[in-house]
């Protein structure tokens, strides 16, 4: 964990000790095969950036309580669980740098586990009687089913603009911070304007998150995601899109040619990937980062000065310098 990240945890440490905790009981199963997997993963856990929403978000605004560990645990539980089906999906066979579930257990225990995961967050929200945060969250696994359908529909055809990219990603990935800022702010307070503001501030970080995940594609090898992975997956990142648009139309056949025929080729990624570079997309992609990071400022800076906002605000700067 860089230092960065220990630094941006110290408001809510205690806290997030205490969730821990929480959320290994609710993974917890007398079947014995269930429990040594939701223990791997358990032992696995990154870094924990969503909850951390929650917990800061809710900080914002009152003393966190028992709704906030539950809105913690939810999005943890329903953010693990779709990682579980990713990999089944994605056909990954490494998480994190661990072996995927799949891996070890084979699809059918995965596919399973993912749904325990799912059904046990359900089980949380409807015993606690959570019925508000189950149906902010709730939201944000609707729009990441449809975000992932709708890129590998687009991944087919490779006709994707701008405006489909950021729908794919605010859908896919920023729908989730969205939502845990909202979960965790609605834990504490029913005032709807705070809770949209909050909801919009995770958006607008989420989408920052996603365009800086996709320019590691096109950046070094060091960075903890291998070079090409998104071309490999014919994945139409912002880089490369505008790479494509702004260029001449033998060229642009020529590269989606080899992003249809040839994406397992590692000299003729390394072509797509000189081509996006020389083209400028990764400078308009940063540009793109820095003005959602923005918007993100201006959302937060509306509030009242805290360790909690300072910490929200070395997040915002935390995903989009990060370096994995």
């Amino acid at each position: 964990m860089s230092k960065t990240l220990a630094n941006i945890k110290k408001p809510i440490q205690k806290e997030l000790k205490i969730f821990e905790q929480k959320f290994r009981d609710a993974m917890k199963s007398d079947v014995a095969l269930l429990d040594r997997i939701t223990y791997y993963l358990v032992q696995r856990k990154g870094k924990q950036m969503r909850p951390m929403f929650v917990f800061l978000s809710a900080k914002l605004f009152g003393e966190i309580n028992g709704s906030t560990y539950n809105a913690a645990s939810l999005v943890e539980l329903l953010h693990t669980g779709t990682l579980v089906h990713d990999d089944v999906v994605d056909e990954s066979d490494e998480r994190r740098g661990f072996f995927s579930i799949n891996a070890l257990w084979k699809n059918k225990a995965a596919v399973l586990v993912g749904d325990y995961l799912l059904s046990s967050a359900l089980m949380l929200a409807l015993d606690n009687d959570e019925f508000k945060l189950l149906k902010i969250l709730n939201v944000a696994i609707k729009e990441m089913s449809e975000g992932e359908l709708l890129q590998m529909e687009k991944a087919r055809r490779l006709d994707i603009d701008e405006s489909i990219y950021y729908d794919i990603i605010r859908r896919k990935t920023a729908s989730l911070f969205a939502s845990s800022c909202a979960a965790g702010t609605a834990s504490i307070t029913q005032n709807q304007e705070q809770i949209d503001l909050m909801y919009q501030f995770g958006e607008k970080v989420g989408i920052a998150f996603q365009i800086k995940d996709d320019l590691f594609d096109f950046g070094t090898n060091d960075v903890g995601k291998p070079l090409g992975i998104d071309i490999k997956e014919k994945k139409m990142t912002l880089p490369l899109i505008y790479a494509l648009n702004n260029t001449d139309r033998s060229t642009r056949r020529r590269i989606i040619n080899i992003i249809k025929k040839h994406n397992e080729d590692k000299q003729k990624v390394a072509e797509v990937i000189d081509f996006v570079r020389k083209s400028g997309g990764v400078e308009y992609a940063e540009k793109a980062m820095y003005e959602y990071r923005q918007d993100a400022f201006d959302l937060i800076n509306q509030l009242e000065e805290s360790d909690a906002k300072n910490s929200l605000i070395a997040m915002i700067n935390y995903v989009t310098e990060r370096k994995k």
